[in-house]
């Protein structure tokens, strides 16, 4: 058996050959920041992860694709990482509490929203809707130092808003979670929140709207407006005044 290692290399060169300087140019108009990407459309990027998931299950196991995939989540190429989380997006069922540390540990290594939000949403966020005792790590990630586990405490909660059979348990600690970073000077904090507060209201108007109106006085604007997006234009102004 080759070491993950070897293959997680094999794989960037894979990307490396694959990718497109334009595209990648185009990449980088997403971001306030640099981000290093070999110019990969999603769905193709996803195509190819599906391939190599499917061949290293069969011949290695979930263990040895799971070290694959945290090889793959270092270093600052974007379509890296996205292809680790892609790699193990479709097995969150079956992962364990020591997988789910791992991929909590994956939040010190992100480079921009977007290795972020793959991580969190696809990975993290269901295996909180899966297990609600993991649900309070989410407050220590709120008051964290990093922008990102903070932005974490917000985007992990979406899965569990969409899911009608969790998000009454799940709409408390988005009220709690907003509290808390409500005031957060951070933008990709502020972001983050306001996607939490979108797909809440969203998925449960009638559940998030009174909610919402009661931040009217004490949440940022930007946030609030984000919260509204998908509401009715009567709901909107409710909301915004």
């Amino acid at each position: 058996m080759k070491d993950p290692a070897y293959i997680a290399d094999h794989i960037r060169r894979v990307l490396l050959d694959g990718g497109s300087a334009p595209h990648s140019e185009e990449v980088q108009r997403f971001f306030k920041e640099e981000v290093k990407s070999r110019g990969w459309y999603t769905a193709e990027l996803r195509k190819v992860a599906v391939r190599f998931r499917r061949t290293l299950l069969k011949e290695h196991g979930l263990g040895y694709l799971a070290q694959v995939a945290d090889q793959l989540y270092r270093g600052e190429i974007l379509e890296d990482k996205v292809f680790a989380v892609f790699l193990l997006e479709k097995n969150v069922s079956d992962f364990t509490e020591q997988h789910f540390r791992l991929f909590v540990q994956w939040l010190d290594r992100v480079s921009s929203w977007a290795d972020h939000d793959a991580l969190v949403h696809y990975l993290i966020g269901p295996m909180i809707a899966a297990d609600e005792r993991r649900t309070p790590r989410i407050y220590i990630w709120a008051k964290s130092k990093n922008r990102w586990r903070r932005r974490a405490a917000a985007v992990s909660l979406i899965r569990a808003m969409r899911d009608p059979a969790s998000r009454r348990k799940a709409f408390p600690h988005v009220k709690r979670v907003s509290a808390l970073l409500l005031n957060d000077s951070d933008d990709m904090v502020q972001k983050g929140l306001g996607w939490l507060l979108r797909e809440s209201a969203k998925a449960d108007p009638k559940l998030v709207v009174p909610y919402l109106c009661s931040l009217r006085d004490q949440a940022p604007r930007f946030v609030l407006r984000t919260a509204c997006e998908t509401l009715t234009p009567a709901e909107r102004k409710r909301v915004l005044g």
